[in-house]
C-alpha cells in the first residue's frame, strides 16, 4: 500500500487552507467593491439623472392630464 507520510499530508492541508483563505479575502474585496453605493452612484450619475427626469416628466404630464380637458 502506497500511503503518503503524515508530514506531507499536513503540508498539503496547510497549503490548501492558505489558498482557501486567500480566495475568501479576494471574494470579500470584490463584493465590497461591487456593493459600494457611492462609487456606483458616481459612475452612473447621468443614468440616474436621466431616469429621474423622465419619471418626473411622465408623472407631471399624468398629473396635469387629470385636471385638464381636451
Amino acid at each position: 500500500m502506497n500511503a503518503l507520510p503524515t508530514d506531507m499530508l499536513e503540508l498539503r492541508a496547510a497549503e490548501e487552507r492558505q489558498q482557501l483563505h486567500s480566495s475568501v479575502i479576494q471574494l470579500r474585496s470584490r463584493v465590497r467593491e461591487k456593493l459600494d453605493v457611492q462609487k456606483t452612484a458616481r459612475n452612473y450619475l447621468s443614468v440616474f439623472a436621466g431616469v429621474a427626469a423622465l419619471a418626473g416628466i411622465v408623472l407631471g404630464y399624468s398629473f396635469t392630464g387629470m385636471f385638464t380637458r381636451y
